[in-house]
């Protein structure tokens, strides 16, 4: 298979179409209209696989069937249903995580703990920052390490979705470890920076937030945790507050 539909398939999966499912998608398309037995040639797939995947694709609304010359063809759908589908879930979403919340607020009010690994361990962590009910987030942001890993597009994309989302940033950096003149003071960015005294950088960023506690490891380590104990982050909360206050 070449490197394209490779990489078709690797973002499909992000979709949920992932395996022998989004195979059989990508050669669907390719065929444009033909039998289910040719489309599981195509794809590399058995008969009876086929036909479960068939109506999986059916579902979403991404084939349908025809009859042509006695023989049941597959015939792709426009791939912008793919779009279409994924407004129809944001907005399912988006109406039922109020409820959702809810029961999750009621369960055990024991701390919990999540470990997320690799940069898209990272991302989640940034993620689930931008779920913030409150209007500022206060940070402590390890320059050097956000650069090395998960990188500049993904934190000025994080920088991006904040704005957006109409939330402050209260950063402390250290001077030690400032690489570029970037992330600055910014009313367009709603974000305010101030420096510690501290000799030594800080190898990790961490973020505070509602009853939540997001870190994020250095390269080295390279995973993100987001704790969520009311206590733990109001005592960290509480630190943040004096450091800022000591801070210029």
């Amino acid at each position: 298979m070449s490197k394209f539909s490779d990489s078709i398939e690797g973002s499909l999966a992000s979709l949920g179409l992932s395996g022998k499912l989004g195979r059989f998608y990508v050669a669907a398309l390719k065929l444009g209209s033909a039998p289910v037995q040719q489309v599981a040639r195509e794809a590399g797939i058995g008969r009876t696989t086929a036909y479960s995947l068939l109506e999986k694709l059916k579902d979403e609304k991404l084939v349908t069937l025809v009859q042509k010359g006695g023989k049941t063809h597959m015939v792709a759908e426009n791939p912008d249903v793919l779009a279409r589908n994924l407004d129809d879930k944001q907005r399912a979403l988006s109406a039922m995580l109020p409820d959702l919340r809810s029961l999750y607020d009621k369960g055990e009010s024991t701390p919990r703990f999540q470990v997320y690994d690799g940069v898209d361990g990272i991302s989640t962590v940034l993620n689930t920052v931008l779920t913030s009910d409150a209007d500022t987030i206060r940070g402590i942001l390890s320059m050097q390490e956000l650069l090395a890993s998960p990188g500049r597009d993904v934190i000025d994309r994080f920088v991006a979705q904040r704005v957006a989302a109409g939330k402050w940033l209260h950063v402390l950096r250290s001077k030690a470890e400032e690489t570029d003149d970037i992330w600055q003071d910014s009313d367009d960015e709603k974000r305010r920076v101030r420096y510690t005294s501290a000799a030594e950088p800080f190898v990790m960023t961490l973020f505070l937030f509602d009853n939540k506690v997001g870190l994020i490891s250095s390269r080295k380590e390279n995973y993100g945790l987001i704790i969520e104990s009311s206590e733990f982050a109001k005592v960290q909360k509480a630190l943040f507050d004096v450091m800022w206050q000591a801070s210029v």
